[in-house]
């Protein structure tokens, strides 16, 4: 063992380990360390040195048992954990953006409240997929994630709107769980490659009462928003008086909505005394079998038994007439099986009172089926999203107005159904059936417009082609404009020479003058009235082909009238688009998530409906 009390001892600064407090090397005359030993400090052995600390610890672990390094006492894990700290994902990495861009779109789309983020399941598994991602905070995703996707979908929609000939929008109110009170707003056009395109443009608190003045100015804020003040907007609401005037005071085109019609006819049909009767006694027997749980396991063993659909019976909502026809048709599917129940004699100890249908009585609810069916369908027909409805209106009009006209075999329940069905129906559009029957007119389906006359239909097409002449002139007014200036600047410069006339031009000229047609040139006039006479003559599409597919055929046939094609087909014929919104927001505007913002809730409606996600 070597002799180091007379040598000090010494290290590198760099050397931090807690090791080095118990080693040194020895210094050469030349005050240079010797780095070839190492020399303990505790019993001035000399131990080799390979530039790390193995060899320190392990004579230190020999010979020095009782000593403890300040190391000896950090958990085990504490390197691995800080390796893995220094593995996590930067929050500016394009990965890290990806995924937090993928979590935004799943809370919009699927409609999951932000608190997600902070959930134990989904914080596993986003770790089970990318263990180096750090979990974006709720209050990021909120404040700065959704709304930054939020105005960059909307810059898209703004861009694309832009380039339509004509926008429609819808609008309706409606109120959360929350009691706040919200108007929806949504857009409608048609593109250059005639698809027809609808948006969620915005959802607004109503912060003022529901009068037409004040949903004016709304609607009237949300145009100019969306820069639609130039696209002539046509507004599509329901039938109330507030949302009528207020499209009113706007000057704007408005058309009601057609489904919406149709459940105001319908709920004046059930009205009726006996049919109001009926559908009670039907809806008392539904409720019974919803609330006895051992009337509706017998039921199910009597449908077993007559072999019927294992439905169950369902019971109607005041608000949607079409649920009290369900109601019906459903209780005429499972009659056999509901009298064999009631006839049961576990049923009738409880319920001794509850009776079955008459024979008559089920022949009036067959009848009433039949006869609301056809406004059913009309009803799932204006529900297309994806191909015009407006112009599906004055057909669809002309056939129930046929189907609600009493016959000789209708019952008295029948006949009275009818009439008020009929008489609720029957002004509802006559200060909008010029507008349908264009409509109609610029629908291939629909051109031949069978449901006039034929002094309606030549009216018809002629305000069409008085409509088309004047966009024609429109249009070309700013370009004439630029070439009439550009002629002057060019005959400023250079003065055009008279053209030499010829010796039989001027013995003949006034006689055999050029007429403009044989010139070629035609009036916007004549060029509409040209279009509309090929346009009638053309064989009418088939009810099963898209009106716009057909117009994208044949656009350059029909310049003129397909403008006006893009004009009327964008407009719906109801303001379903906005309704379907209040079903989706009754899933974010939960009992859970009811004091979300008006904002929050603008922001993942929009998102939900217009965020579309790439694949």
């Amino acid at each position: 063992m070597a002799d180091a009390s007379k040598t000090p001892l010494s290290k590198p600064s760099q050397l931090k380990s807690d090791v080095w407090n118990h080693f040194g090397f020895k210094t050469t005359p030349d005050k240079e360390l010797d780095k070839t030993k190492v020399v303990c400090k505790i019993c001035q052995a000399e131990v080799s040195y390979c530039r790390n600390t193995t060899n320190l610890r392990n004579h230190l672990t020999r010979y020095h048992t009782t000593l403890t390094l300040a190391s000896d006492n950090k958990p085990s894990g504490a390197k691995q954990k800080k390796l893995r700290e220094s593995l996590k994902l930067p929050a500016d990495s394009p990965r890290a953006i990806k995924i937090t861009e993928a979590i935004a779109t799943f809370v919009c789309k699927d409609l999951r409240p932000y608190s997600v983020v902070e959930n134990e399941g989904f914080r596993r598994l986003l770790q089970v997929l990318e263990p180096h991602y750090v979990m974006v905070q709720r209050k990021h995703l909120t404040e700065t994630v959704i709304p930054m996707m939020y105005t960059c979908v909307k810059d898209d929609i703004l861009t694309k709107m832009q380039s339509a000939e004509r926008v429609a929008i819808t609008c309706d109110t409606w109120t959360s769980l929350s009691t706040q009170s919200y108007m929806t707003v949504t857009s409608h056009y048609i593109d250059n490659e005639w698809c027809l395109m609808s948006h969620v443009l915005q959802t607004t608190e109503v912060l003022t009462s529901h009068t037409a003045i004040n949903i004016a100015d709304m609607l009237t804020g949300a145009i100019q928003e969306w820069g639609l003040t130039s696209k002539d907007p046509a507004v599509v609401t329901d039938n109330a008086a507030n949302m009528v005037r207020a499209v009113e005071i706007m000057q704007l085109m408005h058309v009601g909505c057609f489904a919406h019609t149709l459940n105001l006819a319908s709920q004046a049909g059930l009205k009726v005394p006996a049919v109001s009767r009926l559908l009670a006694r039907v809806r008392r027997i539904a409720t019974f079998f919803h609330r006895s749980t051992m009337a509706n396991h017998i039921l199910k063993e009597k449908q077993k038994l007559l072999q019927l659909p294992a439905h169950k019976l369902t019971v109607d909502v005041v608000t949607r007439w079409n649920s009290a026809l369900d109601m019906l048709e459903r209780f005429l599917e499972q009659q056999p099986a509901i009298s064999a129940t009631l006839l049961s004699q576990d049923v009738r100890r409880n319920e001794k009172d509850l009776c079955t249908l008459t024979e008559e009585d089920v022949t009036i609810a067959e009848d009433l089926v039949r006869v609301l069916k056809p406004m059913k369908e009309a009803t799932l027909a204006m529900s297309e999203d994806k191909q015009p409805t407006l112009s599906v209106i004055a057909p669809l009009l002309a056939l129930l107005q046929e189907a609600l006209t009493p016959s000789i075999e209708d019952s008295t329940v029948v006949r009275d159904l009818k009439a008020a069905a009929k008489n609720n129906l029957r002004t509802r559009y006559d200060a909008q059936k010029d507008i349908l029957y264009a409509a109609s007119a610029l629908d291939p389906r629909f051109k031949a417009l069978p449901f006039l006359s034929a002094k309606e239909q030549d009216d018809t097409f002629s305000r069409l082609q008085t409509e088309a002449a004047t966009a024609a002139r429109d249009q070309n007014t700013d370009g004439n404009d630029a070439d009439e200036g550009a002629e002057e600047m060019g005959e400023a410069t250079s003065p055009k020479k008279p053209k030499k006339s010829s010796t039989l031009e001027s013995l003949l000229g006034a006689v055999y003058l050029p007429t403009a047609k044989e010139n070629g040139h035609k009036t916007p006039a004549m060029k509409a009235g040209d279009e509309i006479r090929r346009y009638r003559a053309e064989q009418p599409a088939g009810l099963n082909e898209n009106p716009l597919t057909w117009w994208r055929s044949n656009e350059r046939e029909y310049p003129l009238l397909a403008h006006l094609a893009k004009q009327y087909l964008c407009v719906p014929g109801t303001s379903i688009a906005s309704e379907r919104v209040f079903s989706t927001a009754g899933d974010i505007v939960t009992a859970k998530r009811s004091c979300l913002t008006p904002d929050h809730v603008n922001e993942l409606l929009f998102l939900n409906k217009n965020l579309t996600i790439t694949k």
